[in-house]
């Protein structure tokens, strides 16, 4: 998608899309490893020298080498986790309980590389801080995609990425196909988060009793930023499409949506089921929301000390017209940029006018330079216009946006772009 260079401008079928910033080519490059002897598939565990998860085996080995938590780590290949054992894979770090000397965490980096794990599948009824990294503290995980996750337990602290989230930073991780089964404090991707975490997002089923949330099921003293969850969640109290509750006074939910159906008893909302404190900023959700008590459309319960600004919620897709905080709207308005006033359309947020709702920046594809959403013939037909120009800069928009890789011309690189982008969508 690319900008027109004044914000408050429309967009339409023929409207060039906003943007924020010259779009970079994705570089397709082979993983270049030296494998020697010792752990994992390469490396040294070093900041300039991570050690290269291969395998499931190396997965499973980092699970089991506790001296190895606090060291660097890079996905180099996608992993298939169909043939491990459900009940006895190695979960990264770990959580028994609050007050548990044995509690250990991942404070280490881990760098996904853009790949995909698939098919983790763990069933543990009594245990707590669940999910491929059971306990993370001043450890950051980023660049992951994770692919059907099935969770099953009765325990708290539940997540298909992290059960507790104590400290450190969670950025582009994803998880689709999610179908976490917990008691308390369970999310999409993450149990209870009191780090940060930006431009992730979740899809697929959530289920628990109290705190549950689509992508988060408790934000204590961390932030969710430029995220969102298209997750089904379902529980009895505090039970939000993205957050089940929001706790302290500096938490914060900040530029984020909800799309999934959310199904509580009481204090249930389509973004956040309850803020007992902190705040949510410049949020939305659309989905269909019910409840028993203090049920809202994008907020079931808010006490004092909590604050909802600038936030909307689509009352006819939610079938709410009330709620603890934010402003209802009907799906026409939901399409329409006069309605998020003050929103960034720049660098945060992108729309196409009387299409669709809200989406971001990162969700869209480099190549997609019009509306509707994704690389169709439209596209096709604007980057053509400019083929073959050589003059881009940021005084001409980068030849209108068609200067994918910043080289200052259009040609076939370009075009490589577009062709592997091509009838894709909204990530």
């Amino acid at each position: 998608m690319a900008p027109a260079m004044n914000s408050s401008r429309p967009r339409s079928t023929l409207v060039v899309r906003w943007s924020r910033r010259l779009a970079l080519a994705p570089i397709v490059a082979g993983l270049l490893v030296s494998v020697a002897a010792g752990k994992y598939a390469g490396g040294t565990g070093s900041v300039d020298n991570p050690y290269v998860i291969l395998t499931a085996e190396d997965l499973d080995l980092l699970g089991s080498s506790q001296g190895d938590w606090n060291k660097n780590f890079r996905l180099g290949a996608d992993i298939d986790l169909k043939d491990c054992n459900e009940t006895n894979f190695h979960l990264i770090g770990y959580w028994g309980s609050w007050g548990d000397p044995t509690n250990k965490p991942f404070s280490g980096k881990f760098d996904g590389n853009g790949r995909t794990i698939s098919n983790l599948r763990y069933r543990d009824m009594k245990g707590s801080g669940i999910g491929l990294f059971r306990y993370v503290d001043m450890g950051d995980i980023k660049n992951l995609r994770l692919k059907n996750v099935k969770i099953v337990t009765e325990g708290t602290y539940i997540g298909s990425l992290v059960g507790y989230f104590e400290d450190g930073g969670i950025i582009d991780c994803h998880v689709t196909g999610a179908d976490v089964t917990g008691k308390s404090h369970v999310g999409g991707m993450v149990g209870s988060a009191d780090g940060s975490i930006s431009q992730c997002s979740s899809r697929g089923r959530v289920a628990g009793i109290l705190y549950v949330g689509g992508l988060a099921g408790q934000v204590g003293e961390g932030t969710i930023k430029q995220s969102y969850s298209k997750a089904s969640v379902s529980g009895n109290d505090s039970v939000g499409g993205l957050v089940g509750v929001v706790l302290q006074e500096t938490s914060a939910v900040d530029s984020c949506y909800a799309n999934g159906a959310v199904d509580g008893v009481m204090y249930v909302g389509g973004l956040v089921g309850q803020i007992g404190s902190g705040r949510v900023y410049k949020s939305y959700s659309t989905g269909a929301v019910s409840g028993s008590q203090a049920t809202g459309g994008l907020v079931g319960n808010k006490r004092v000390l909590g604050d909802v600004i600038l936030s909307f919620w689509d009352a006819q897709t939610s079938g709410q017209t009330a709620g603890a905080g934010g402003t209802p709207k009907n799906t026409p308005e939901m399409w329409s940029a006069n309605t998020f006033a003050g929103w960034d359309f720049n660098f945060t947020w992108s729309i196409c006018e009387g299409r669709n709702y809200p989406v971001f920046w990162w969700q869209v594809p480099t190549a997609d330079l019009r509306c509707p959403d994704g690389v169709h013939w439209i596209d096709f037909a604007s980057f053509a216009m400019q083929w073959e120009r050589h003059d881009c800069t940021a005084v001409n928009d980068n030849c209108d946006w068609a200067d994918f890789d910043g080289s200052g011309d259009v040609g076939f690189p370009d075009l490589a772009i577009l062709a592997e982008e091509w009838l894709t969508g909204m990530y």
